[in-house]
């Protein structure tokens, strides 16, 4: 749940300085820094960068998040879902591993960190929940099995051309599993096989650190890049320079439907973190502060020219597993980051890739949870429809998954607005406990050839009018002898304009007929709005009952009947 009394920027630097939290930040910072600096390196290569684009995105974006979101824990940085939407959103602009891939990278930071920013300062926060958990789920699912299937060549040591079509190219890589370098599948399945290792049986232990500790020590030793490995190589020391990122107009045109989806994407993924944290911690955040905070981090992320960056769900549950308090936990972890900036890239340059691509495998495995899509399905068949369509769209646009989840939107906003005009309408029977209840569902009689009782489940508005309307005409057609129609409207909790003028014409047709149409269980709000209108009078006040016994009793009355 989203809390407005958010700790300000102040605050979260001055709760930074008690004795007591700066130890547990200290251990905190250090500790997700073991394992932020070789995910940053692999979530380059997934993003298509350089290596030190994502040390230089754990740098000063994670800050800049720490400082101006809205959640103490949650660790800012390059992350599997943001990395692989950058690559896929910028490959069709740019020939890969080019200047203009690199440079649009950086406007693609720039311009989803705005849309960010305009989201908070706008506080349209809650409107990101037109993005469903069902579709979101759908697409995850999706999006982890791409990511770790886009690994395949890296690991297998294979050059494989990247198409328009990503299934396509995972068959030709497969189809020439011959030409497999020997050495980089030792390599990655060795990585594959410690992480597992370290998860299962030493999961406090920085198993990503000395994963590629020992196997970078091991490339070194056997001359691994020699031998016709790929490793990532030289890794320039020092601070990233900061400057103005590079602005392209037709470019920035092209990309704003990406930077829009990433800033939407990565904003989900933050925002699941962040109520976790505030599950646990009981802490307050603030959704559209923690917008501004993130969108930030991405402009940030753009001046000292790396990549988009966003809140890492593994690894700020480890800085909540390793008890940080404050803020000042994920800047000693960029603290860590620039010392290994300064002093230790030189140790970098026989890190095999294909280790790299077995660290974002065993990241994303974490993400794929099809008991999610199969829980929609369970709860509501239109949920489970829209995860399923988005989950198979995904893979079906791969590369462009953005596209996959933008159908996925559109495809839920489309279920709910057709339940929105459909509404459960039910046809009553009197219950042995004397209430109204669905005729259908428990077996039960007609009231009487001359009563007819109906209930409608949702709110009366233009876009269900006349479905209402329909679903009255329904009880005149069904009931020849009907000399009285009951609405039970407990369930209406609106009515527009359209459903007051529909009410008045069907007032007027029924009574021409000699039909009656009663009320009963009105809401105030509803009953406020008929009575404004003059549809009360119209309808006749003696028509409208404060409960269902009241009304099937007095017309019951009216019309001698029992």
């Amino acid at each position: 749940m989203t809390l407005a009394a958010a700790p300000t920027f102040i605050d979260r630097l001055r709760l930074g300085f008690n004795g007591d939290n700066v130890k547990h930040d200290l251990i905190a910072g250090v500790t997700v820094s073991l394992v932020a600096i070789p995910q940053s390196l692999a979530y380059a290569q997934l993003a298509g960068v350089p290596a030190y684009y994502g040390l230089y995105a754990a740098l000063i974006p994670t800050v800049v998040g720490a400082l101006f979101g809205s959640s103490r824990q949650l660790s800012t940085g390059p992350v599997a879902m943001t990395s692989l939407l950058t690559a896929a959103s910028v490959a069709p602009l740019a020939a890969h591993g080019s200047d203009t891939y690199y440079a649009y990278v950086i406007l693609l930071a720039l311009l989803s960190g705005v849309f960010q920013i305009a989201f908070g300062l706008l506080r349209v926060g809650v409107l990101l929940n037109f993005l469903s958990h069902p579709v979101l789920m759908g697409f995850i699912n999706a999006a982890a099995m791409i990511i770790g299937l886009s690994q395949l060549p890296t690991l297998l040591g294979i050059s494989a051309r990247q198409s328009d079509h990503f299934l396509l190219d995972i068959w030709q890589v497969l189809a020439n599993i011959d030409t497999m370098h020997e050495l980089s599948l030792a390599f990655g399945v060795s990585a594959l096989l410690m992480l597992f290792a370290f998860k299962r049986f030493a999961p406090k232990a920085p198993g990503v650190l000395i994963t590629v500790a020992l196997l970078t020590w091991a490339s070194a030793a056997l001359d691994y890049a020699g031998m016709g490995g790929k490793v990532v190589g030289g890794v320039p020391s020092g601070l990233p320079s900061l400057s103005l990122p590079p602005l392209d107009w037709s470019a920035s045109v092209a990309l704003l439907p990406a930077g829009f989806v990433i800033a939407l994407i990565s904003f989900m993924e933050a925002m699941s973190s962040a109520k976790v944290i505030a599950i646990r911690t009981r802490a307050p955040w603030n959704e559209n502060k923690e917008l501004i905070g993130q969108g930030l981090a991405k402009v940030a992320a753009a001046f000292c020219h790396s990549m988009p960056v966003s809140g890492s769900f593994s690894r700020s549950a480890l800085n909540l597993a390793s008890d940080a308090r404050t803020a000042l936990a994920s800047v000693i972890s960029a603290v860590c980051v620039l010392l290994a900036l300064l002093f230790f890239t030189s140790a970098l340059y026989n890190l095999p890739k294909p280790v790299l691509a077995a660290i974002i495998m065993m990241a994303v495995i974490g993400l794929i949870n099809f008991g999610a899509i199969r829980s929609a399905w369970a709860a509501n068949r239109d949920d489970g429809i829209a995860a399923v369509i988005t989950f198979v769209a995904t893979l079906a646009f791969a590369p462009n998954i953005q596209n996959g989840i933008v159908t996925g939107i559109m495809l839920s906003l489309a279920l709910l607005l057709y339940r929105m005009m459909r509404p459960r309408v039910a046809s009553l029977g009197v219950h042995v406990d004397g209430t109204l209840r669905d005729a259908q569902r428990h077996g039960l009689a007609p009231l009487h050839p001359k009563i007819a009782a109906m209930r409608f489940d949702g709110a009366l508005r233009f876009v269900n009018v006349s479905y209402f309307e329909d679903a009255l005409l329904s009880q005149e057609r069904d009931h020849p002898n009907v000399a009285c129609i009951l609405v039970k409207s407990s369930g209406i909790n609106d009515l527009d304009a359209s459903g007051v003028d529909m009410l008045k014409n069907l007032v007027v047709r029924f009574r021409s007929n000699g039909i009656t149409l009663a009320f009963s269980g009105l809401k105030r709000q509803v009953h406020d709005v008929m009575e404004r209108t003059g549809l009360i009078a119209q309808i006749g006040a003696e028509n409208i009952f404060a409960t269902d016994r009241e009304a099937l009793e007095t017309i019951q009355l009216r019309l001698n009947v029992s």
